[in-house]
């Protein structure tokens, strides 16, 4: 069945973790445009966005799996998006910088184009003291300006910065791999990667 399973994301990093389960999952992204935060719970808005890109695909492809995530990074109850340019980048990694702040991942699988069910986790992460350098650097890199919260833990600076960790590390890295895998045999156990089928 893994063939007909489409991830409505262009993220690199939800490709390549559904990758490893799916090897044949289509990608077709929503083209939906995202709200901004209206003042809701964050956990809420991030599944109101994972539902928005599922939804948005799953009304033309009606006989799949359609899976929509979003990953918002919150800190003391600020959702903190992608950086618009540097100086955004270097403002959100200073506070984020000795502080512990909240990964939520929310994903909405849509199941032949009406069932549907949507859920999220989250992970607590604490950064280490970071000087106005250390920063400077890894924005210099590139690497924070397309990502929730200005920073990955998958990258091999971002990684760096990260002294605790407390939940799943895939929710972090865009896409929680276990929470899915159970959602999953509960709501279209047809669709478990093969190897657990």
């Amino acid at each position: 069945m893994s063939n007909s399973i489409i991830l409505a994301s262009a993220s690199p990093r939800r490709k390549q973790l559904l990758g490893m389960l799916y090897a044949d999952m289509r990608i077709i992204p929503s083209s939906a445009d995202e709200p901004a935060p209206n003042g809701q719970k964050p956990s809420d808005y991030a599944m109101e966005l994972a539902r928005l890109k599922a939804t948005d695909v799953a009304v033309n492809y009606p006989e799949s799996l359609v899976i929509g995530s979003d990953t918002i990074v919150v800190l003391k109850d600020r959702i903190l998006g992608k950086p618009s340019g540097p100086e955004e980048a270097f403002s959100i990694l200073r506070h984020l910088s000795g502080q512990t702040h909240t990964v939520v991942s929310a994903v909405c699988l849509v199941l032949k184009g009406d069932d549907s069910r949507v859920f999220f986790e989250s992970t607590s992460v604490t950064f280490a003291e970071l000087s106005d350098t250390e920063i400077n650097r890894y924005i210099a890199t590139g690497s924070p300006l397309d990502k929730a919260g200005a920073y990955g833990i998958q990258d091999d600076l971002g990684a760096l910065f990260v002294s605790r960790i407390e939940g799943d590390y895939y929710n972090v890295v865009g896409f929680p791999l276990h929470r899915f895998y159970t959602e999953l045999k509960d709501f279209a156990p047809e669709y478990r990667p093969k190897a657990l089928s």
